[in-house]
């Protein structure tokens, strides 16, 4: 045994990475690339004063190696001793954190050469560890071991090295700092977000005595000059501006919440981000820059104020690659709340072709002339009406003529067709999952991201194809590891069906009754949907007519899908409604970034699929999946309201196929008002027949609030399975 593990042990070693000077005295800042391959952002490496070992004091470095290594000044890199003591006291609960198995040169390089990722723990990586650490002490002094250590290691909030954190912590050089100040930095390495003072007292307290007992037990202090040490607050002396340090982040205005995206999936991979690594991301920065600049200060958009906030994403529809994404307007924290990627507020009308109108093509084979009801709806088992935007029933119309101006009732009526748990199934293969099940209410609204919702699109775009949204393509570690990463499609739906709902929503931005007509670029062949959530019933006395409180838009092209929120963050506070006119405004960023970045790419047509067949209904090109021509009975459940009288029927999923009448065809029968208690929910285009494309659409029934619809919350990715794969070369 002993023999077979000097043999592995000599192997390993042979591998091990080389370690230079460079390596030990750099700053170990990440670096951030877009997808050009030019850096974006630097991790920490402003964030940095390097101290010699000559003008650090005494004092701390007694307090480093009591609590990191006792034994620094009698091993050679690795000490078996303090190996075996770490696992006894590991194995009898003794250890009060104080001793661990590597040594402090053992850190040195591991934060010079080595990830930290999970990954990365192997037998092989300890033993190259190993070795480096025995080349490190034979070729440099404890002193200047100790000067590399103390100049790299991450002290939180951006800051690496502790001279500079004396800087950022108490705006003092080493020099001048008191005993607990030197106790505290010393132990910060350990968990420098745990142990932050600012934010974490307690956790900061409980380490910094574990330091002052250290020095007592080596002597460094005595046990006196210990207490009256403990008896110091730590926050005392803790400066209230950090004028040295900047932010966590060098980071531009810009690309503040993709960047913050990413290093939360950097983080997801086991990473992190204070280790030197090489982080190559899809980020495209032409784009990212226009969807900043249509979002914050783009002249031909009326925001309202300054509160008016922006979410909003752009995937690449053939791979899933994230190219921006914008997380709000007209701020100035650095990385604060990205609202591309929150799931708190309801996707309203949005949802309709991924919940009901894709799953009835899907799984009912319904044609894009399907007839639909417009007709007196109440939830099941409840007294809670549906209403359209115009508070009136069209009786039977096409499914696309439902879709195209998102009427409500016909698209619930659909969904209980399909039946709520096979809808599940098809969100679930567009990477969606949801905390509580779903609700026939969620026909009209869900809670998710923009990412999510332009990922979702995205499958309609390619064909029916799902992949899982992604920032980082390449992560290169500072041995040279490099690991590539892509996503694997996974088919969500048909060809035919992803073909039939992109035909069908072309219509929302070019028919003159479409809900987003305001965002149509000119020439572009594109598809998209508006939606809009409406206030509760209790409230809506305290706002004006027609006032919704989020309002959305998803639409795609062959290259890209884009999806946009717009809203308040509290929109239940005064003058936070987005009015009639303001709903526009996520259409309008649509088309001003949509337009842009599609300048110079391939702008085709979809290709009509082989079993997908073509038929005039009066007047207009209709699509049906070929061999089911005919339309398919609506079980849905049925009410006798204001003159309507509907046969009732089960919330089944089962369909019965009949062959289409003669007169069947795409004209819808004559509008015929209701009656309703409340506000309508959703609005249709202002202007002269809907060409001005100022009008909106809701999610929710108006007796249904929305901010508890009835669906679960998603969690931030919404994704039940990982389907990417990821490739290490």
């Amino acid at each position: 045994m002993f023999l077979f593990g000097a043999g592995l042990f000599t192997y390993y070693a042979a591998s091990a990475p080389r370690i230079t000077h460079s390596a030990l005295t750099s700053d170990n800042s990440t670096k951030f690339y877009d997808a050009n391959g030019t850096v974006i952002s630097r991790l920490g490496s402003q964030n940095r004063d390097y101290v010699k070992s000559n003008k650090i004091p005494r004092t701390l470095k007694r307090a480093v190696v009591s609590i990191e290594d006792r034994r620094f000044y009698k091993h050679h890199g690795v000490d078996p001793i303090r190996i075996v003591g770490a696992a006894v006291s590991n194995l009898t609960g003794s250890s009060l954190g104080l001793q661990g198995g590597s040594t402090l040169t053992q850190q040195l390089v591991k934060l010079s050469v080595f990830s930290t990722a999970a990954s990365d723990r192997t037998l092989k990586r300890k033993a190259q560890e190993a070795w480096l650490a025995i080349k490190v002490e034979n070729r440099y002094s404890k002193s200047q071991i100790l000067e590399f250590y103390i100049n790299k290691v991450y002290m939180g909030n951006g800051v690496y090295g502790m001279q500079t954190a004396a800087e950022y912590y108490y705006n003092k050089t080493l020099e001048h700092l008191t005993l607990p100040e030197f106790a505290l930095l010393a132990g910060m390495p350990q968990s420098p977000t745990l142990y932050n003072p600012y934010k974490y007292p307690q956790y900061a307290t409980k380490r910094r005595d574990e330091v002052l007992d250290a020095m007592v037990k080596t002597k460094a202090i005595t046990q006196q000059q210990a207490q009256n040490a403990k008896n110091t607050s730590v926050k005392s002396h803790l400066s209230s501006t950090h004028s040295k340090a900047q932010t966590s982040v060098k980071t531009s205005k810009y690309i503040d919440s993709y960047l913050k995206q990413t290093i939360e999936e950097l983080e997801e991979k086991g990473y992190k981000p204070n280790r030197g690594l090489k982080v190559y991301t899809n980020l495209n920065m032409s784009a990212q820059k226009k969807l900043y600049q249509v979002s914050n200060n783009d002249p031909t958009i009326a925001y309202p104020n300054n509160r008016f906030q922006v979410g909003a994403t752009v995937v690449n529809v053939n791979n899933g690659r994230v190219v921006a994404m914008q997380g709000g307007r007209k701020t100035k924290v650095a990385f604060g709340l990205n609202r591309a990627v929150q799931t708190g507020r309801s996707s309203g009308s949005t949802a309709k072709p991924i919940m009901d109108y894709g799953p009835a093509i899907q799984y009912l084979k319904y044609p894009t002339y399907q007839p639909v009801k417009d007709t007196p709806y109440v939830y099941p088992g409840t007294d809670k009406s549906v209403y359209d935007f115009d508070n009136k029933y069209q009786g039977t119309i096409t499914m696309r003529k439902a879709l195209v101006e998102s009427r409500n009732i016909p698209a619930i009526r659909t969904l209980e067709n399909v039946g709520v748990p096979k809808a599940t199934t098809f969100l679930k293969n567009l990477g969606m999952s949801f905390s509580k099940p779903l609700e026939i209410q969620n026909g009209i609204g869900l809670y998710i991201s923009s990412e999510q919702l332009a990922a979702s699109y995205a499958a309609f775009s390619n064909g029916g194809t799902y992949y899982k949204p992604y920032l980082i393509s390449k992560i290169v570690q500072p041995n040279g590891v490099t690991h590539k990463y892509h996503k694997k499609g996974k088919r969500a739906m048909s060809p035919a069906t992803a073909f039939m709902i992109t035909n069908m929503l072309k219509g929302v931005m070019t028919s003159t009754d479409g809900s987003g007509t305001a965002a149509k670029v000119s020439g572009l062949y594109e598809a998209g949907k508006t939606g809009t959530t409406q206030y509760p019933d209790d409230y809506l006395n305290k706002v004006p007519a027609m006032s919704t409180m989020d309002s959305w838009f998803s639409g795609y092209t062959k290259n890209y899908s884009l999806a946009v929120w717009t809203g308040y963050d509290h929109q239940f506070k005064a003058n936070s409604y987005v009015t009639s006119a303001q709903t526009t405004i996520a259409q309008q960023i649509y088309k001003n970034v949509m337009g842009y970045i599609s300048e110079n790419k391939p702008n085709s047509d979809w290709t009509q699929p082989s079993d997908v067949v073509a038929t005039n209904r009066g007047g207009q090109t209709e699509y049906y999946v070929a061999g089911y021509p005919g339309t398919v009975t609506d079980n849905s459940s049925n009410q006798t309201t204001s003159g309507y009288t509907t046969q009732s029927g089960s919330s089944s999923s089962s369909a019965v196929v009949t062959q289409p009448k003669e007169n069947e065809s795409s004209s819808s029968s004559e509008s015929t008002s209701g009656t309703s208690e409340s506000t309508p929910s959703e609005q249709k285009p202002s202007g002269d027949g809907g060409n001005s494309g100022s009008g909106t659409d809701s999610s929710t029934s108006s007796s249904t609030d929305t901010g508890d619809n009835g669906g679960g919350t998603t969690d931030n990715s919404g994704n039940t399975t990982d389907n990417g794969d990821n490739n290490t070369q």
